[in-house]
């Protein structure tokens, strides 16, 4: 028994070792608005900022799971009077990407955001949202040798926000264009 989990234990680290695994920080604006049963709205400009570990998984593809604090939102005006509608989110995207060797990057996946906070001018209306929004993320960058990188993402929240709304259903929408930086993994040979 001592063997096999000494084994394993080798196995573990030695997966870790060879994985290349990446730390790293990233920041960019967001482009916010609420799609359905809305009107008079408009985006709202906001930010993003939280880190991320990229997980190699072959060559090609990668598993990128990022803890992201997000400013999102809308803007209503209806020709007279306009307010903001500010949704504050902590996100937990987990992107699969497709990464050429050129730098170039592809990504896909889901979204966990949970409402860190509501409020409208200095109102405080989060009882009216849901707690959690589930969402799907697509997205394109680009990543350099040294670490640094630029994307842009577009999150489309599939569940509705709005609590207790009967029939009417409201959903996030949020492009995100930003820059990130990556630590860690194996240094290329030239």
């Amino acid at each position: 028994m001592k063997k096999i989990i000494l084994f394993a234990a080798f196995a573990v680290v030695g997966f870790a070792t060879q994985a290349q695994v990446k730390f790293g920080a990233k920041a960019g604006l967001n482009l916010s608005n609420l799609t359905g049963d809305v009107s008079d709205n408009k985006m709202k400009i906001g930010f993003n900022v939280g880190g991320l570990v990229n997980i190699p998984v072959s060559s090609q593809f990668s598993v990128q799971p990022e803890l992201l604090f997000s400013s999102e939102g809308t803007k209503f005006d209806d020709g007279t009077t306009s307010q903001n509608f500010n949704l504050s989110y902590i996100n937990i995207p987990v992107m699969l990407q497709y990464n050429n060797e050129s730098g170039f990057y592809a990504e896909a996946g889901p979204q966990l955001g949970i409402l860190a906070s509501a409020k409208t001018a200095d109102t405080d209306v989060k009882e009216f949202f849901n707690s959690t929004n589930f969402g799907l993320g697509l997205g394109l960058g680009y990543n350099m040798s040294n670490g640094l990188g630029f994307g842009a993402r577009y999150s489309l929240g599939l569940g509705n926000i709005a609590k207790d709304s009967g029939s009417d259903k409201i959903k996030t929408s949020n492009i995100s264009i930003g820059l990130h930086y990556t630590f860690g993994g194996a240094k290329s040979q030239d």
